[in-house]
Formats: structure tokens, sequence, C-alpha cells
């Protein structure tokens, strides 16, 4: 591929401002990788764009001198997904921090792709009329992922089981194709309904597409109240065979969260919530909606958590008590790095029938590569996060995750579950595609990229396969290094 030339740095300091634009060495290399530690390439530049318009005239620019373009929210994926490989230029939207309108009476919100989820809600709740609303997808990342890439990736999180990943919540999308055209999906105040659900086909697309540059986001009402249960288990097949009673029940929680035994010992040596460390699972279910039928819910559940040896089952409708156990959920990822140097935190979804084969067949991997796994995942939906420890260092290392998690993966498609359940495929899974889908769907897909970027010059060789460019995560030697571009 064509390197970016002193002339092309030039044109985009001039369109975003020269602050703006980052080439120096020392700088790129806090680009050169997301969440997922092992696909790293420092980029030839990285630009930030501060509003759509700039974004068009930096890809008109980038494209017409045939350069590979990156788009970037806040680096919070999980797939090497907006890694600058074949020295392309990332192109960041985290200046483009605009809440353009709060619409509470029609609950939609306008807001540009740097928007932090979680700012969305808390701005939602200050304006008159907002205070029972929200923006429901809730990423373990939310305070610091945006909801472009929430959008890009198709993000899910805790409260994915009862109110659905960011596509379910998403009724419009801005995106500016590779060549610097606006593509706008939204025709009317309301969602049109007409054709093609565009939104639908960029939301999950991992920047393959364009760069989503605003988004209409559908808001949603706050429940009425709370119950949380935590139920502790000295068995982790007791722990997921509680997870399917309960949804075999006809009980929908908002959350059901599991970690196992590992896990919960992480958790508590790092912040002393209470948790006893001799713990082999700990499950944590939040039950929302009307409060008159709460309160026979949560006996339900806590009855089934008893019925399979549940050693310890605590109720709660204290509003503290339930921000604390949510805390502990969503800070389990940082304490890992209290006792491993690097991890890759995995994703796949499976029958939740099946959850207590996939725990088993999951440690049995790890064991076979010489791994220490733990898991902590929603485990209402099925969709399984073991976190493999290894050391990013020691080339073997780095080889024997990408084959534990290959491995893994092709378990979970085998029994009927899906390479992904809510971080996409970026290039870490992009072996799989081909495992999970056959050729025409993969055709498929490659037509409806083609349909926006027929010339392959954004976030080639993400997703889906490309023989523009090959990144090559299995050779311990170089697990870091482009394995060819053509």
């Amino acid at each position: 591929m064509p390197e970016i030339s002193a002339h092309t740095i030039d044109h985009l300091r001039r369109i975003v401002g020269g602050e703006h634009v980052l080439t120096d060495p020392a700088e790129l290399m806090a680009y050169e990788c997301d969440g997922f530690p092992i696909a790293k390439a420092v980029p030839r530049a990285v630009v930030f764009p501060a509003t759509p318009e700039q974004v068009a005239a930096v890809c008109r620019t980038l494209h017409d001198h045939g350069v590979v373009i990156v788009p970037r929210g806040s680096g919070t994926g999980l797939t090497g997904a907006c890694v600058g490989y074949g020295d392309g230029v990332i192109v960041a939207t985290t200046r483009m921090k605009k809440i353009l309108d709060i619409d509470v009476h029609n609950r939609i919100a306008c807001v540009e792709a740097g928007v932090f989820n979680a700012a969305l809600t808390q701005a939602v709740k200050r304006t008159p009329g907002g205070e029972r609303l929200c923006f429901a997808p809730d990423p373990s990342s939310q305070k610091a992922s945006t909801v472009g890439g929430n959008c890009a990736t198709n993000a899910g999180g805790i409260h994915t089981l009862k109110y659905g990943v960011t596509t379910n919540h998403i009724v419009g999308v801005e995106m500016v194709l590779p060549d610097g055209t606006v593509l706008n999906t939204r025709g009317a105040k309301l969602h049109d309904g007409v054709g093609a659900d565009l939104p639908a086909v960029i939301c999950g697309s991992e920047g393959t597409m364009g760069i989503i540059t605003k988004v209409w986001v559908r808001l949603t009402n706050d429940p009425q109240a709370f119950r949380t249960i935590v139920g502790i288990f000295a068995d982790s097949r007791a722990a997921t065979q509680t997870v399917a009673d309960v949804i075999g029940s006809g009980i929908t929680p908002a959350a059901l969260e599991m970690m196992d035994g590992a896990m919960v010992k992480v958790v508590e040596d790092a912040f002393h919530y209470g948790f006893p460390t001799d713990a082999q699972a700990l499950l944590l279910f939040e039950l929302d909606g009307v409060e008159a039928i709460l309160d026979g819910q949560m006996q339900r559940v806590a009855e089934m958590c008893r019925a399979n040896g549940a050693t310890d089952v605590q109720c709660s409708a204290d509003p503290a008590r339930r921000a604390e156990l949510w805390s502990a959920r969503k800070r389990a990822f940082g304490a890992i790095g209290r006792i491993s140097p690097s991890y890759c935190t995995q994703d796949a979804c499976v029958p939740r029938s099946m959850l207590p084969d996939v725990i088993d067949r999951i440690m049995q991997i790890g064991e076979k590569y010489g791994l220490t796994i733990t898991n902590v995942f929603h485990a209402g939906d099925g969709n399984v996060h073991p976190i493999l420890l290894f050391d990013e260092d020691d080339p073997q290392q780095v080889h024997n995750v990408m084959e534990a998690s290959h491995e893994i993966l092709e378990f979970c498609i085998a029994i009927g579950g899906t390479l992904t359940g809510e971080h996409g495929v970026g290039v870490e899974k992009l072996p799989m595609m081909k495992v999970m889908f056959t050729a025409a769907t993969l055709e498929a897909f490659a037509k409806i990229k083609a349909a926006f970027d027929p010339d392959e010059m954004i976030n080639a060789g993400k997703l889906l396969p490309s023989e523009k460019l090959v990144v090559d995560l299995l050779s311990p030697s170089a697990p870091n290094i482009p394995g060819g571009a053509m």
C-alpha cells in the first residue's frame, strides 16, 4: 500500500488544525492497539476532526491519495477493529462530543459520535421531563466508550438480556463514506421505515463501511423499582444450571451475570465487597419493573438458587447495595491487572442450556495450552467471556492464547452458538468467519461492504476476509506484525 506523503499530512493539518494531527512516533504508540493487546500496529498518523464536514474532507483526502482509513472511537474495543494496519491513518471521532437534541416527548436523542455512552444518559436526566428516561445500552466501558463506537460494534452490556444490544436502540445514523460522501439514513423526524433498514446494516459493521458521525437513539423508560439477588455456589455447574432454570421459568431478569471462583477471589482481593473467597461461582441477578410483582419474582429466583445448592443467597431492594454490586461486576476486568500482565477477553454466545458444558470445556482448553482462564460473563443470554491470562512479551504464550481462543470459539459454534455476542470480529476472530458462515454468506457480506466501499479503502482486513490486507496473529516470531499486504 502507498505510504502517506508529507503533502497529504499538510493537507490534513489544514483541514483539522495542526495540533489535531499526530505523527510523532512516541505519540502514535498510544494508538497501536485497542483493548485487545495482541493486535498491534503503529498507524502512520492519527487525525482528530471536530465536525462531520471535517470528517468528510479528511476521508476525501485520504481516499484520493490511496491511504487506508481506520475509524476509531475511544479505543475500548476488544478485537483490534480500530488498529491501523497497512500504514493506515486513524480518524478518531473523540472531539465530536455535542449532544445535538434531546426530544423527551418523542423519546429520541441525536448525538455526535464522540459522546460518551454514560454521558448521554446523564444529559437526558438533566433535561426537564427526561428524569425517568435513559439510553439503555450499558457496556462495562460505558464511561469511556462512545455512542458512535457502540453503534459501530453493536455493543451489548449487562442489561442486554432484557433490553437488547445497541442496534435495538438506534433509529438513524449519519455516516461519511470513504470517498467523503455523507450518507444520512434518517429521512424524517421519526423513523420513516422506508426501504432497507440501513441503520441496522451499519450498526455492527465495525467501521468497514464508513465513519459514523451522528446517531439518533431511542430513549427508554427507567424501571419503577429494582431487586438484586446474589447467589453464592460451591459448584460452577450448579450455578450455570440455575441460570437455565430461571430463564426457563419465564422470569426475564434485567441482568443475570456470573463470576467463576477465580474471578470472585480476584475481585474480592482487590475491592473487598465481602464475597467469600472460597466460592466457586457467584450469580448476580437484577429484576426490574413494577414494584408490586418484584418481591414474588425475587423469592422465586432465591428458591431456584437454593434448590441448586447455593451456599448463600442475598436479596436486596437497597439502591446503595445494588450500585455496590454492579460496581463489583464492572470493575472485574480492571482487577485482572493485579494478577496478570496481559489478558485476552474472549466473547462467544451459546445456548443457555449448554453453559455447564461450555465452562467445563473452556477450562479443559486452558489446561491443554497451559493457560489460566477466569470467567465473568452475561450468563442470562449465554454470552460467555473467558479471560485468558498471559504475558504478551512471550511469543509462545501469545501463540497459545490465539490457538486456545480459536478452539473455544470452534466449540461454541459447534454446539449451536456464535463467534461473538457483543465484541465483534475485528482481526481477532477473522479466521472464525469461515467456520461460522458459508462461502455464499461471506460473499453476500462482501457485496454489502462493496456497495459502501467499492475500493476497500476503509478498515480493510477487519470483520471480513480481505486479499488487500492479511493480518497473522498466530505467528509466534512476530505476533503483532501484518502477515502481508497485497
